[in-house]
């Protein structure tokens, strides 16, 4: 009977193999991992690329590699040979899912599909994450995140209207693709079948443009850019300079127009039919932005973010990535998690997942195959 290596998990039980490399696929499986999967990563002996990205080491640990694998075991492996296949073959009898996010051409040649695997185990759930799907005229193209949201129409939208297209500042494609894994491999697990899923990063991304697509295959115009990021549907609803440093400002219906207009001393505003109602606002979008954008050069940001939060609008003064891991809200809500190795102490954003009864345990990722000799022996003895 298969057991996990933690007890009270809501993923107890669940044992995970991972063929993975660089982002996407390391990421699925460390969110697997966090909920108490058992997460076995299959690298070669050279290791995942992922070891080698970046400058930054807490010893021989590295920063960008731990940020993807923790609560994970590693062992080595050359799946293309026949000891390789036999282990591995092995490890499948005795699991429930591998995650794989090599091209479509290697993870048919090592034998990761479904079609493959299903004479070891016919319940068990392969993932295969790739640019463009297992098959198809695009198949075997080399796929990264830059190209997905060149390709997924994300990049044409991000920028000013008179600039350049500007990539998102993240590797969004990857990461939501790893989310929506995990939630594919969740769903195949409840259904109780074994099978193959088959997730594209561009498919995702694409499935990510939801409302602006639907815009454009109902009505055929192509969704555009507006200044400081404008909402297509929503006046104001964007990024705005101040005296000193940006807001962020969404105002969705008329009940926040008044709090907003009454808060900042504007009351005209509501009399003025050219501003007065959301349908209006988006009409005169040029217009109602200049006015706005006017006013709030005045002040700084931290004043209009002090006096329209208490109005109850919603605003946000713009911040860099280290302030906001850096603020109170952030430890309020636990979001950096500290993990001990024996280098010293790694700090990592952790799990968004808030689970009564469950915390996140918090083990180093594995070194390269730390755990091979334990596994394999577990595994493959007569």
């Amino acid at each position: 009977m298969m057991t996990s290596v933690l007890e009270g998990a809501p993923l107890e039980g669940i044992r995970v193999i991972e063929v993975t490399h660089m982002l996407a696929g390391p990421y699925s499986g460390m969110l697997l991992a966090d909920l108490g999967a058992e997460v076995i990563k299959i690298e070669t002996p050279e290791g995942d690329l992922a070891r080698q990205i970046g400058t930054r080491y807490v010893g021989e640990q590295n920063i960008y590699f731990a940020s993807m694998n923790r609560n994970k075991k590693s062992i080595c492996l050359d799946l293309a040979s026949d000891e390789g296949k036999k282990t591995l073959h092995a490890l499948v009898n005795e699991s429930h899912v591998l995650i794989s996010n090599l091209r479509p051409a290697a993870i048919k040649k090592l034998g990761l599909t479904y079609d493959h695997l299903k004479t070891h185990n016919d319940n068990i759930v392969c993932l295969a994450i790739t640019g463009y799907g297992l098959d198809g005229p695009y198949a075997d193209k080399p796929a990264y995140d830059y190209v997905i949201q060149a390709l997924a129409g994300v990049i044409a939208l991000t920028g000013e209207p008179d600039g350049p297209p500007v990539k998102c500042g993240y590797s969004v494609a990857d990461n939501i693709t790893a989310n929506m894994g995990s939630l594919g491999v969740l769903a195949k697990i409840i259904q109780g079948k074994g099978g193959q899923i088959d997730l594209a990063l561009y498919d995702t991304l694409l499935s990510h443009m939801n409302y602006l697509a639907a815009d454009y295959l109902n009505g055929g115009e192509e969704p555009k850019r507006y200044p400081g990021g404008g909402h297509p549907y929503m006046v104001p609803a964007q990024l705005f300079p101040t005296k000193e440093g940006h807001i962020a400002i969404l105002i969705s219906h008329d009940r926040f127009w008044r709090k907003f207009a009454i808060a900042t001393g504007q009351q005209r505003w509501l009399e003025d039919e050219r501003f007065a109602t959301a349908a209006a606002r988006l009409e005169n979008r040029e217009l109602v932005i200049d006015a706005i954008a006017a006013l709030f050069q005045t002040q700084t940001a931290a004043h209009w973010v002090e006096l329209l939060d208490a109005a109850g609008v919603v605003i946000a003064g713009v911040q860099t990535l280290g302030q906001s891991l850096d603020s109170e809200l952030t430890a309020a809500r636990e979001m950096v998690i500290e993990v001990p190795t024996p280098d010293g102490t790694m700090r990592f954003v952790g799990n968004p997942l808030k689970m009564s009864g469950w915390r996140t345990p918090r083990e180093k990722a594995p070194s390269l195959g730390e755990h091979t000799e334990e596994i394999c022996n577990k595994f493959t003895r007569a």
